[in-house]
């Protein structure tokens, strides 16, 4: 690719819909993509240094000799999984329209961004989103010491609403669902530190652990079929049920059950629950209430059809 060429991508946030925790034992998942986006733009240099502009980090390192920092792990990773096929270094301007610390698979959008930027560098035009997606996810595994099942990359590379099963690989789009309601709780954990406590917890009851992931396995196939067959109070019922099984895994905290409490107060609200690992992040209500006393934030979300969109100009 020449010098003088600019690669931009840009890619969706993300929220689970229905699936958390059971999706990693094999389960189906279901998440949306959401109309807050993360852009990258990346610029060919005459030289072998990485330049990285984002609000999260100013980075500076030859490509062949590149320095830790945490703060871009996601991005590092991607590059030096991908440095051996870049002909030279490049500048890296990455912008978002929603903040790290709120959620909405804000990792899995710059990965997947990131990715697709650099596979388009290397090859001289778009991957393929289903290539994009493995490369992707090999980068999450390296970084989170090989967890993640890749529910929210899907949502973010391919669009829409998706169904999706992690082993044999299903990805299914999905009708569009109703307005939904997303509420911040002011604080998260991160994914991998909610998923070693839950793994804690489970080494004393396996079997009744994998019972629970097998009920949440039949809820979200159930949610499945209220999407396709159009049955919105039906789902809300089993958003409500599949909270109820987060909260037996022990994800669910004082704060996010006030929230709960206050969105299931209103007739307007079909169902509720946890998008996401949990203890802490948000809560996704289906349906819209703002007579609801809630002295939380809320984002303003909606479906994003669209996935990943990479352009070279």
């Amino acid at each position: 690719m020449p010098i003088s060429s600019k690669i931009k991508v840009t890619a969706p946030g993300s929220i689970m819909l229905m699936g958390e925790h059971a999706v990693l034992f094999g389960h189906r998942a279901l998440a949306c993509a959401v109309d807050k986006y993360m852009s990258v733009e990346l610029v060919p240099r005459s030289d072998r240094e990485v330049v990285i502009h984002s609000a999260l980090a100013e980075y500076r390192a030859p490509m062949d000799a590149l320095t830790d920092d945490v703060r871009l792990s996601f991005v590092l990773a991607a590059v030096q999984r991908l440095q051996a096929d870049l002909a030279s270094g490049f500048d890296l301007t990455i912008e978002s329209e929603f903040s790290h610390t709120v959620g909405l698979g804000s990792s899995a959008a710059v990965t997947a961004a990131v990715v697709a930027a650099l596979l388009c560098f290397a090859e001289g035009e778009p991957a393929t989103k289903e290539r994009v997606f493995d490369q992707a996810l090999a980068v999450v595994h390296e970084v989170q010491d090989g967890r993640g099942s890749g529910t929210d990359l899907v949502a973010s590379v391919f669009g829409g609403l998706i169904a999706y099963t992690v082993n044999p690989r299903q990805i299914e789009a999905l009708p569009g669902i109703p307005p939904i309601s997303l509420y911040y709780a002011g604080y998260k954990t991160r994914t991998p530190d909610v998923l070693k406590l839950v793994e804690a917890r489970s080494a004393s009851q396996p079997e009744i652990y994998t019972d629970l992931y097998q009920l949440m396995h039949k809820t979200s196939i159930a949610a499945e079929a209220a999407i396709k067959a159009q049955g919105w109070t039906e789902l809300g019922k089993l958003m409500d049920i599949y909270q109820g099984l987060m909260e037996a895994l022990g994800v669910c905290d004082q704060t996010i059950a006030d929230m709960l409490w206050r969105l299931r107060s209103s007739d307007q609200v079909q169902g509720a629950k946890i998008s996401g690992s949990g203890l802490g992040d948000c809560v996704l209500a289906l349906g819209q209430d703002d007579a609801v006393d809630m002295p939380y934030e809320e984002i303003p979300v909606g479906v994003s059809a669209a996935g990943i969109e990479v352009n070279c100009t």
